[in-house]
């Protein structure tokens, strides 16, 4: 018998919510972790990101949240700002209508900003845990009311050097609160931090996924210094030419400005995140399976409703934070025996989680340069070749040829055909390959420093070889000369 969220015993208003976002049945880890949690237990949860966590911890914390009050009820923290981001764009997802207020709070934003919006009240927060220590000794940040408390990658936490703060943290919070934590790993720092902060917990353990299928062609493109990667995605797309792909992104906002910006260029392609209405989700949905839209530009959390057979490829138009994340979006495709095409587009923020996606996955991803304008005229010029000789085989050409006729007492017939030809690929061209752009030689090379030494200077003051070289007491004039 299958499990519904239904079934774990959350809210009406919750299930209803999950399912007009395309959320059906719970994961292994949520199916363990959501009635604990409702029940008022502590747990511990050992399961890699990608296993569906941030809805286990994040849909009981709702429920349990009472918005007749704006005091703080939930406190969330992560290890780094981008997962903060994630996770609190996920509780909104899932909030619905409900009158419930999530706040983010890391470095790197006005802390005045966050400041005011704690003062006007909120029940949910979200953040790294330098960020939060410094809201409670500025006395903004007050956890008297807290409920719960997640410890979201606690491993993570702990390998930044963040585990103190974070017990600081939780002793700053009452006793008799719910404490829920979550690793992939279990050091002896996070046993001990389990053993002082939790009370009796409820031990979940979900198996790792399996690393990505084999049939999967995998390719890394390096964006340009100085270049948009949406600049960078055109050409890829030229070549690739998918014939149902996924374009992940991170946020919402991304979504709608780059599905805005490929229709512009001529791409058959829609969004698909949070805000659209169960019945525009579905009306997507059977669009892109009946091949009427190509491409659908999505975040994660929305595109687990979106379930889609012979995807030819996914598109990581933002790297996720992890690599299970990122196993998890490219095995959309490869699937029943057919070869998949997973495309990363990375800039050099990004190497230090492809290393981390290398290493899970075992293997090397191809580095690949972005396709230059000569490739791309000669893919399109081959698209025109194949163009005329299906026309060639048809019979609707003939009605042209009075007019190739007539012209021909006054062109070369090869001419003719050439100005056609033209015509055909300027009118079907879109308007960023009119521009003049071309792929520059070097991604993310760096200057090169090289030190020249002043002859006259060495010659004097280099010492002999029979002096002491560690004596030395000469000095040595240079300059440094900064070249590409």
């Amino acid at each position: 018998m299958t499990t519904t969220f239904r079934d774990l015993g959350l809210s009406d208003a919750c299930v209803e919510q999950l399912e007009a976002i395309g959320f059906v049945q719970p994961t292994d880890i949520q199916q363990q972790a959501i009635p604990s949690l409702l029940a008022g237990k502590d747990i511990f949860g050992q399961s890699q990101t990608g296993t569906g966590k941030t809805a286990a911890f994040s849909l009981p914390a709702l429920d349990l949240v009472d918005t007749g009050s704006k005091a703080v009820q939930v406190l969330i923290l992560t290890p780094t700002r981008e997962l903060a981001q994630q996770v609190g764009e996920a509780i909104k997802d899932f909030t619905g209508n409900r009158r419930l207020y999530v706040l983010n709070v890391y470095g790197g934003q006005s802390i005045e900003r966050q400041i005011s919006s704690l003062r006007r009240g909120v029940q949910i927060v979200v953040g790294t845990p330098g960020r939060v220590i410094d809201l409670l000794e500025r006395g903004d940040l007050n956890l008297d009311q807290l409920k719960i408390a997640v410890l979201d990658e606690a491993d993570e936490m702990l390998s930044m050097g963040f585990i103190d703060d974070v017990k600081k943290i939780l002793r700053q919070s009452p006793k008799e609160r719910q404490t829920a934590c979550f690793s992939a790993t279990m050091p002896r720092e996070i046993k001990e931090l389990v053993q002082h902060f939790l009370n009796a917990p409820v031990m979940v353990k979900v198996q790792q996924q399996q690393a990505a299928p084999t049939r999967i062609d995998q390719h890394v493109y390096t964006v340009p210094r100085g270049w948009q990667k949406y600049k960078a995605l055109q050409p890829i797309l030229e070549i690739e030419e998918p014939d149902a792909a996924i374009i992940f992104v991170r946020t919402k906002r991304t979504a709608s400005e780059l599905t805005a910006k490929l229709q512009e260029a001529g791409h058959s392609v829609d969004e698909y995140h949070g805000n659209l209405t169960q019945v525009q989700r579905e009306r997507l949905v059977k669009r892109f399976r009946e091949n009427k839209v190509k491409m659908i530009v999505a975040t994660d959390i929305a595109a687990r409703g979106l379930d889609v057979e012979n995807l030819s490829h996914v598109i990581n138009y933002d790297l996720p934070d992890n690599a299970e994340t990122y196993i998890h979006r490219i095995g959309r495709t490869g699937r029943a025996g057919k070869t998949g095409t997973a495309i990363a587009l990375i800039q050099p923020a990004d190497r230090r989680m492809l290393k981390q996606i290398e290493r899970r996955l075992r293997q090397r991803i191809e580095i690949c340069k972005i396709p230059s304008r000569t490739q791309v005229e000669a893919k399109r010029i081959a698209k025109l070749q194949t163009t005329v000789k299906e026309t060639l085989a048809g019979e609707r050409m003939a009605s042209f040829l009075p007019l190739v006729r007539e012209l021909s007492d006054e062109y070369d017939p090869q001419a003719i055909a050439a100005a056609a030809l033209q015509m055909v690929y300027d009118r079907d061209c879109p308007d960023w390959m009119k521009t003049d752009w071309e792929v520059p030689e070097a991604g993310f090379n760096k200057p090169i420093i090289k030190k020249k030494y002043n002859r006259s200077s060495h010659k004097d003051n280099y010492p002999s070889k029979s002096v002491n070289r560690n004596k030395y007491q000469g000095k040595m004039r240079s300059r440094v000369v900064i070249s590409e």
